[in-house]
């Protein structure tokens, strides 16, 4: 395994990622492809082995369950001190008023719950899923700082959104001293770069880390275009996400795996990986097999040449994700 530090700190995280939205009791969410317990141990015990240290998920996945699921695994599996444990706050975990945003009562609420879903009093990484355009960025901002002064995490993050709207939050703290982003969990893949144009820039000059997600465009860059799974099946949010015209990019993965004698997953991660931006993908395995090429991707040396076959059928798109 290799390590890197996340974005200008000091914190060591791997290379990979493990997103736990895999994780988490079928019917207690909108994902029906989400493992149970005994499955989702079995993966977590698996990445600790192959020396992954940096887990993700949040308080909406599976309604809870997947904290719940992640954090019993890591408790028994691993040492509190030696894994990065990352969650995130935005969605809605009730319903009524105060049930979601970033609000300095939902923060508050949530990161309590967050905790206790998790077994321990500290999160590593806590993340905004997403932009609260309804609450001002300087409450959400103080909240934050007062959530890593109480020790209750030890780095804040963000995840999808405007560069624009993260620029504002992230000079909004520093105008005032308060803590500030480490990272940046966004959209970014072969078949969607718009975060190329500013906010990987962006992320650059700020020496924030960047995770994406969704790093293999929801399992599409790993199989032949009109092949579906269970998951592709009922991920209406996936299906948003990607066109027609993206069987071009597919193929070129398809080309450049044969050519290199390595499964597509590897060839997709690898041109990922060797972007100066990316800390680490967040992988969501379901099978051992996933996990398995996520690590050796990071053997995976694409040439240049690859590299711009790889990317020359990209065409602009709309922005998604946010």
């Amino acid at each position: 395994m290799q390590y890197v530090k996340l974005g200008s700190t000091g914190l060591d995280v791997s290379r990979i990622c493990v997103g736990c939205m895999s994780f988490g009791i079928p019917d207690r969410g909108v994902h029906e492809w989400t493992l149970g317990e005994e499955a989702s141990r079995a993966l977590i015990r698996q990445a600790l082995e192959a020396g992954i240290n940096f887990f993700d998920t949040a308080n909406v996945y599976s309604d809870g369950t997947s904290e719940e699921i992640t954090g019993r695994a890591l408790a028994d599996f691993a040492r509190r001190d030696e894994v990065v444990l990352a969650t995130k706050v935005n969605g809605a975990m009730r319903q009524g008023p105060n049930a979601h945003g970033l609000s300095r009562k939902a923060i508050m609420t949530e990161i309590d719950n967050s905790l206790r879903r998790l077994g321990t009093d500290h999160v590593d990484l806590y993340q905004i899923h997403r932009f609260d355009p309804n609450t001002p960025v300087e409450e959400t901002m103080e909240a934050l700082h007062d959530v890593v002064k109480a020790g209750k995490a030890r780095y804040i993050g963000a995840s999808s959104m405007y560069a624009w709207q993260f620029s504002k939050m992230q000079y909004t703290a520093r105008l005032n001293g308060w803590t500030r982003f480490v990272s940046m969990q966004n959209h970014y893949n072969l078949l969607y770069r718009e975060e190329e144009r500013e906010m990987l820039p962006l992320c650059e000059d700020l020496g924030v880390g960047v995770l994406p997600w969704s790093p293999l465009a929801r399992g599409r860059l790993t199989r032949d275009w009109d092949t579906g799974t269970e998951r592709s099946r009922t991920d209406e949010f996936g299906k948003k996400l990607y066109q027609e015209g993206d069987r071009a990019i597919v193929d070129a993965v398809a080309r450049i795996a044969g050519e290199h004698g390595v499964p597509r997953a590897r060839v997709a991660l690898a041109w990922l990986l060797r972007r100066d931006s990316v800390s680490a993908p967040v992988i969501g395995a379901t099978k051992p097999g996933h996990l398995t090429d996520a690590v050796a991707a990071l053997g995976v040396d694409l040439t240049d040449k690859d590299a711009a076959e790889l990317e020359r059928p990209y065409t602009s798109r709309d922005i998604s994700g946010h």
